[in-house]
């Protein structure tokens, strides 16, 4: 999701009197149609998808439970290794609190992942930007649409706000209606950057009987165009507060840090392990 400024400015020398002197100007591009940058969108991405399979990377989780003034009451930080098949995300559990698994959680550890690569294997991938990408103008109204330098490239920035009467499907996209946010989607690549959100709403989930995600709850998602070959994410972060089977109020900050971006070569799955080799 990306596009780019350029700017010409020219003073011609050509010892002519001042006065016809050509003066120096600044072109500016006209802002692309939002609904045809966001399909541009999703066509990157769905390529994206199908070229990151060679990649493994390293994901830190760190949960914080908060208390009702927002005071931290307990931290758990959970380490991940991650890798790509046939465009789903497979995380593998390999540190918590900055300890290795014992060998029993290891072992169901492998298991589930086991479970986890013949799925994907055998099951196209959802897409994880599919309804922010495909159905955001369908469900939100866009707002202030400008050009930004972000982290030092040109950006296609606009603020969103999701519409209570538009006709949504599924608990995505309703949750979706929402919330409201801005989109920094780089210009040249047509990459989303960045994004930050943040429910306007309650949420009800299952009718508010499993869960009542409150307002004021926020994520934020970043990609970055890694080793000057290909965009992919960099890191997440949200703050929730949820009331859960209507008893038990839940509060947590969650920041994950994704990093550590190798090639891999697949080899043979023993076990049906996780065909991550990482290339000498």
């Amino acid at each position: 999701m990306k596009l780019h400024v350029t700017i010409w400015a020219a003073i011609l020398s050509t010892g002519l009197p001042p006065l016809v002197q050509a003066a120096p100007s600044t072109v500016n591009p006209p802002l692309p149609d939002i609904r045809q940058l966001m399909q541009q969108v999703r066509a990157h991405q769905r390529e994206l998808d199908k070229v990151r399979e060679p990649y493994s990377f390293t994901s830190m989780h760190v949960i914080q439970d908060l208390d009702g003034n927002g005071q931290v009451k307990k931290t758990q930080s959970d380490e991940h290794e991650v890798c790509f098949i046939n465009g789903h995300v497979i995380e593998r559990l390999v540190e918590r609190d900055g300890k290795p698994l014992g060998d029993s959680d290891q072992q169901k550890e492998n298991e589930r992942v086991a479970k986890m690569v013949e799925k994907a294997e055998k099951t196209s991938s959802g897409q994880s930007l599919e309804v922010g990408i495909s159905r955001l103008l369908d469900v939100m109204d866009v707002r202030n649409e400008r050009r930004e330098m972000f982290r030092g490239r040109p950006a296609i920035v606009f603020n969103f706000v999701g519409r209570k009467d538009a006709q949504t499907h599924g608990l995505a996209e309703d949750a979706t209606k929402k919330l409201q946010g801005t989109v920094w989607v780089d210009e040249a690549d047509r990459q989303v950057a960045h994004l930050e959100a943040s429910f306007i709403d309650n949420f009800h989930v299952a009718g508010g009987l499993f869960a009542d995600i409150q307002k004021g709850s926020n994520f934020r998602f970043d990609q970055e165009l890694v080793n000057g070959e290909l965009w992919l994410p960099t890191g997440n972060e949200a703050t929730m507060r949820a009331r859960v089977l209507l008893v038990k109020n839940l509060r947590r900050h969650l920041v994950e840090k994704d990093y550590d971006y190798q090639r891999f070569t697949v080899e043979t799955r023993q076990g049906k392990d996780v065909p991550a080799a990482k290339a000498h």
